[in-house]
């Protein structure tokens, strides 16, 4: 990727695509106005846009570090818009100078040495220096880029600003013309862009701090465990280094109170965790020995011991900051047909300027005469009234708007997910989003904990439940089996005493149960078959096999069964709530899972999903092929997914979206990753990426529309009927504003983070 300096409006990323695209090596390019790069490459140096190598989110170019590139990248917009705000200072002095040339009209009497700056000489030494000082930049790229063949916003004020000079010019060097001079019209144009750059160039930082904000959440400096310890051996000797230095194995100390610097495994230690920073999860997760730990996250309350596992441009963090960066070079398909207008936009005005002064100066004065009384002084005033108009024409358009109405609002949008634990993969995906009709759960993981838990026991022969548990935890603790483990898990949480099994005796036959000698009993855990063969089970345990939404494993003493211990996977509590929120904004739900469907119908009931939207005994392959079903009755399909059997659904998905509790290959496919592992974050998702492209169909309105109603005014539309016409200066003002707009709303989707922030908080 390439940072691509010198774009400065959509006729300039048109005009760089339009180069990548024309060499025969590039079958597509992508590039982005609001962060200034593209994808790819030497050719666009060449045609007068100066690039360099970007950092992707927090790897290593030419030796310098992700957090060094993203300081320098920030260093060097800091520059610019330091730069910027010079030559704002600079033009205004001059405009003001100006503006008191006008003033002096009203106090010649009182102070007749302010005339002097209303002089002929004074304006144009004005003039001169406003379009060789503060605006040069703006004339040499503007003429640079019609010489290229690729006009650009800059051409445009060029034009209006030169036309409007040479006007003046003529006015004063053939006074028989008896046309006016406003050699204050280029400085006050000048002053108006100039101003709106500087505004402008501070959105756009605005718009970008949120991932240098990310990447600032990692130390510079951790605390890495030394080989040696001190003289008494009992506590680890530590010092201070460069986060930079630290590799893999390392063993670092983080204090309370501080943020986590690499990727880890707690060796030694406990404490709570504040992982809000990654996830949006408001609420500290606790940490003991064996459990990982990320970067940039806070370490509450504990003296923690890691063992490095990834750091520097290998963490999570910066891989979040890579995918986000990608995303936002990912177009709209909506952003394409709007920089394909922009490509185009600045020959059409062009045009319209030379079909305004073409009317003006000849038809146009006999049509409608009562508009040379605006210039009844001139002898040729219909030449005079068809300059002014074509410079205004040049000036008041503006590409600038409809190059920025999507890049910026996908920019604010992915940024600010990102930063609530929403991984929106690109502008393509928040299109996509919006027109979302269906979504498809998977069961186990998604709307399930993916994680047995022991919810009835039912005994008989006189056992009591904690006796059951005991003695079935007793055989089931030699076992790794997610039921077994969700045995052992509930006598521990219930306080029963442990029970020891007869060394020697354990037997596992796996599919079908273990047994052992517990206390002298001949202790058996597992189907009914492999405890008493084909017995009859008591009457009074024979509920729990007609309960369809749990899995039934059966206790036995000395081949007898004397109960059953109910399984069931935990329903997510904010499954619920979370199918009632996407029924409210007209989505249909369904749920599909490899469970026998008698049990996904059950869990279904409980989430609130209708039956006959709910699928069973679904192998890997087939969740894909009902995804496409669906697509072919014409619906916008997303999938929500956490293993590997759900990766090929996730990848077929007009949207696919991946809990981030799962394993990678999920993730790896997905258009969308909830960071924080929460299934509310799928309505939220959707959310922002509704309010996102409902940015974008404002900001796309509003660049459209202010084009559509300026240019025929600055042509002279108004001024038949009303006697209102724009003059340059004012043109670019308004210009100027449009420009503004769009960033400005683009940044209030800033107020849709608030939003996120109360409902993390209440979940």
């Amino acid at each position: 990727m390439l940072d691509v300096h010198g774009m400065h409006c959509g006729g300039c990323a048109a005009s760089v695509r339009k180069i990548l695209e024309g060499d025969d090596a590039v079958r597509s390019a992508s590039v982005n106005l609001a962060n200034e790069s593209a994808m790819l490459a030497e050719l666009v140096t060449a045609a007068g846009f100066p690039t360099s190598l970007r950092d992707a989110g927090g790897v290593a170019v030419a030796g310098v570090t992700g957090a060094e590139a993203t300081k320098l990248k920030r260093d060097e917009r800091l520059r610019r818009i330091k730069e910027s705000t010079q030559r704002v200072i600079v033009a205004w002095a001059l405009a003001s100078a100006c503006l008191l040339g006008h003033v002096s009209h009203f106090f010649h009497a009182s102070a007749p040495w302010l005339r002097v700056l209303h002089s002929n000489p004074v304006h144009i030494t004005l003039s001169l220096f406003a379009m060789a000082g503060p605006g040069r930049q703006i004339l040499i790229d503007g003429w640079q880029s019609l010489r290229r063949g690729g006009p650009n916003m800059n051409t445009l004020v060029s034009l209006g600003a030169m036309a409007s000079f040479s006007m003046s010019t003529a006015a004063m060097m053939l006074p028989g013309l008896g046309w006016p001079t406003f050699f204050e019209e280029p400085v006050m144009l000048l002053a108006f862009v100039l101003l709106g750059r500087a505004v402008e160039e501070r959105a756009k930082l605005q718009a970008t701090s949120d991932m240098s904000a990310l990447l600032n959440l990692v130390p510079e400096t951790a605390r890495l465990v030394s080989s040696t310890s001190t003289a008494n051996g009992d506590e680890p000797y530590y010092r201070t280094v460069p986060t930079s230095v630290i590799e893999v194995k390392d063993k670092i100390i983080v204090l309370p109170g501080d943020r986590i610097p690499i990727d880890g495994t707690v060796v030694s230690g406990c404490s709570t965790v504040d992982e809000a920073a990654i996830t949006g999860e408001p609420i500290p997760r606790p940490k003991k020995a064996g459990d990982t730990v990320a970067a940039g996250t806070v370490n509450c309350d504990g003296v923690l011991t890691i063992e490095v596992v990834s750091s520097g441009e290998e963490t999570q963090v910066a891989g979040i900051v890579r995918m986000v960066e990608s995303a936002q070079q990912r177009e709209a398909p909506v952003q394409r047909l709007a920089d394909q207008v922009s490509g185009k936009f600045v020959y059409g005005v062009m045009a319209a300027s030379a079909a305004t002064f073409t009317f003006w100066s000849t038809v146009g004065t006999k049509v409608f005469p009562g508009v040379l009384a605006t210039a009844a002084s001139a002898t040729n005033a219909p030449i005079l009234i068809a300059l002014q108009m074509t410079a205004s024409v040049l000036v008041v358009a503006c590409p600038c708007a409809l190059g920025l109405a999507t890049p910026t609002a996908v920019l604010v949008g992915t940024a600010l997910g990102a930063r609530h634990g929403l991984l929106i993969r690109g502008g393509d995906i928040l299109e996509k989003a919006n027109n979302l009709d269906t979504v498809i759960f998977d069961k186990t993981g998604t709307l399930t904990i993916g994680k047995p838990v022991l919810t009835e026991t039912r005994t008989s022969g006189g056992f009591s439940d904690a006796e059951i548990i005991a003695l079935a935890g007793a055989v089931e603790r030699n076992c790794r089996h997610p039921l077994a483990l969700a045995i052992t898990e509930a006598a521990d949480k219930q306080g029963i005493p442990r029970h020891s099994v007869d060394e020697g005796t354990f037997k596992q036959e796996p599919g079908a149960g273990a047994s052992a000698v517990v206390n002298k009993k001949l202790v058996s855990v597992g189907t009914t078959f492999y405890i008493q063969g084909n017995n009859t089970v008591p009457m009074e345990l024979i509920n729990a096999v007609d309960n369809p939404g749990r899995t039934p494993v059966y206790v036995g003493i000395d081949g007898k069964i004397v109960g059953v211990l109910e399984m069931q996977d935990e329903i997510r509590k904010d499954a619920a709530e979370t199918i009632k929120r996407l029924h409210a904004k007209n989505i249909q739900t369904i749920m599909i899972s490899g469970d026998r469907l008698e049990t996904a119908q059950a869990v279904g009931k409980l989430v609130g999903i209708d039956e006959k939207y709910v699928y069973g005994d679904v192998r890997p392959e087939g969740k894909a092929e009902l995804v496409q079903d669906f697509q072919s009755k014409g619906k916008c399909v997303a999938m929500v997914g956490d293993g590997i059997n759900d990766a090929a659904a996730l990848a077929q998905a007009d949207i696919g979206i991946a809990m981030a509790g799962g394993v990678g290959a999920a993730s790896e496919v997905a258009s969308i990753v909830l960071l924080g592992d929460r299934l509310p974050q799928v309505g939220d998702a959707i959310d922002l990426s509704r309010a996102t492209f409902n940015k974008i169909k404002q900001n796309l309105c509003w660049a459209f529309g202010y084009n559509l109603i300026g240019i025929p005014i600055a042509a002279g539309a108004l001024l038949p009927a009303y006697g209102l016409s724009l003059t340059p200066s004012v043109a670019g003002a308004i210009m100027g504003f449009s420009s503004l707009g769009v960033m400005g709303n683009s940044l209030l989707l800033k107020l849709k983070g608030r939003e996120l922030s109360k409902a993390e908080e209440d979940d």
